[in-house]
C-alpha cells in the first residue's frame, strides 16, 4: 500500500494542501478552522502544507511533481484530487455548517463550477497565485500544525 494511502485509513476527511510559507495561504487556513463547521472539533476538512512529507506524498499520489507548490491541492480519499479554483470551490461546498455562511458558500460554490468554465476562474487563480508573495508576503517559516487543532492537521510520515 502506498505511504500516502494510509492518510485516509482511519479518517476519510479531504486534506487541504497549502503553501505553508504563503501568508495569503496561511490566512486561508485560518479563516477555514474558523468556518469550517466550528461547532464541531473535527471539521470537514484537514490540512498539511505542501511543503511537508505529507504534502509531498500527497502531491505525488495525485500525479504532482512532489515540489510543486504551485496550486492549492484538494486530496480525497478516492484518490482525486483537485487544483486551482476548482480545489477552492469544492471546499467553498464544505464551508459554513454551523454558522452565517450556511448554505450560502454551498450554493455559490456549487454554482460556480456549474456555470463559470474552469479556464475562466483559472485566469483569476493563477494571477493572483503568481503574486502571492508580492502581494501578501510570506513567512520564514512552515505552518505545519496547531496545538489547538492538532486533529485538523495531518502528522508527516
Amino acid at each position: 500500500k502506498k505511504s500516502s494511502e494510509r492518510f485516509f485509513e482511519k479518517d476519510s476527511r479531504p486534506v487541504i494542501l497549502y503553501d505553508g510559507v504563503c501568508n495569503l495561504c496561511n490566512g486561508g487556513v485560518n479563516f477555514m478552522l474558523d468556518w469550517d463547521n466550528p461547532t464541531q472539533l473535527r471539521g470537514n476538512f484537514r490540512f498539511a502544507a505542501l511543503q511537508s512529507e505529507v504534502g509531498r506524498a500527497l502531491l505525488q499520489r495525485g500525479g504532482r511533481r512532489p515540489d510543486d507548490i504551485s496550486s492549492i491541492v484538494l486530496a480525497c480519499e478516492d484518490g482525486k484530487t483537485y487544483v486551482k479554483s476548482e480545489a477552492i470551490l469544492r471546499i467553498g461546498k464544505g464551508l459554513g455548517q454551523g454558522t452565517v455562511l450556511w448554505p450560502l458558500a454551498p450554493v455559490v460554490s456549487t454554482t460556480a463550477l456549474k456555470i463559470v468554465p474552469s479556464p475562466v476562474r483559472d485566469v483569476f487563480y493563477d494571477f493572483v497565485a503568481d503574486n502571492r508573495y508580492n502581494f501578501f508576503g510570506i513567512s520564514d517559516e512552515c505552518r505545519l500544525s496547531d496545538e489547538r487543532f492538532d486533529n485538523r492537521f495531518v502528522s508527516d510520515l
